[in-house]
């Protein structure tokens, strides 16, 4: 087995890509749209399986996600669908917010429609949205900083390698500023942010080893349909909520998935 990761470096994807295509590997497993998507640039003939991508029709990764096409297959989160009810749910969470940031990676191509989608979500909510965009590190500084002069009173957290490999760090300025956030990576909520609604990535990972055994059993990527998920978890973290001076209305905490007390 041969293995390669980008610490979430976009710059290294085509040359990691490149590398297994030399080493003429069976199948090539990844997550991520974008890695997804070099992989593709640098192949048509080794099967591709995506265990993760947000939009794989809207970004131009498959056809459709019924016949894929091409040498590649996988799973998608539909997390642009997800984004918008995030929103609802943040809501509901804190009727009195008015003014929401959005957190998000400009590197992961699903992040821009996840945005678009949160905008509408927004406009119907009667919300206005704060774009909080980074593309590295170093920018979450300054979008910490927008939040604060902007007095934003919640945010959404979307994902990417960036946002989840900083946990922590956005999780103290989120308590710091008292404020209610959701998130799309579920270990959030567990780990103290306020709320978390997606899907269960490590569930993801499983079900992508039936691609990978049907392709090496002679199927052909482009054959096997993308799967959507079926179930999606709602957490919520009651000491966070506490923490920050917020009730939780009984009837969203009796559709939660999960309640950390």
């Amino acid at each position: 087995m041969e293995y390669r990761f980008a610490k979430g470096n976009s710059e290294q994807f085509s040359d990691l890509a490149a590398d297994l295509v030399h080493h003429k590997v069976d199948v090539i497993l990844t997550a991520g749209t974008a890695q997804a998507r070099a992989i593709q640039q640098s192949t048509t003939t080794i099967p591709i399986v995506f265990a993760i991508s947000g939009d794989p029709v809207g970004t131009g990764l498959v056809a459709s996600l019924a016949r894929p096409g091409g040498n590649i297959t996988g799973l998608s989160i539909i997390s642009p669908e997800l984004s918008g009810k995030r929103l609802e749910l943040l809501k509901e969470a804190a009727p009195k917010i008015a003014r929401v940031g959005v957190l998000w990676d400009a590197l992961v191509p699903d992040n821009a429609l996840d945005f678009e989608a949160t905008q509408l979500a927004a406009r119907a909510l009667g919300l206005k949205l704060q774009s909080l965009e980074v593309r590295g590190p170093e920018d979450l500084e300054g979008a910490f900083s927008v939040a604060v002069k902007q007095r934003l009173d919640a945010l959404v957290v979307a994902g990417g390698y960036l946002i989840n490999s900083h946990t922590k760090r956005i999780l103290a300025f989120e308590t710091r500023n008292r404020l209610p956030a959701i998130h799309q990576g579920l270990w959030f909520a567990e780990e103290g942010g306020l709320m978390a609604y997606g899907v269960n990535f490590p569930d993801l990972f499983r079900r992508s080893a039936t691609y990978v055994d049907k392709i090496l059993k002679g199927r052909k990527p482009g054959d096997l349909p993308v799967e959507q998920p079926t179930k999606f978890e709602l957490i919520i973290n009651l000491k966070t909520a506490k923490q920050i001076g917020l009730t939780i209305p009984p009837n969203l905490l009796a559709r939660a998935d999960k309640v950390i007390r």
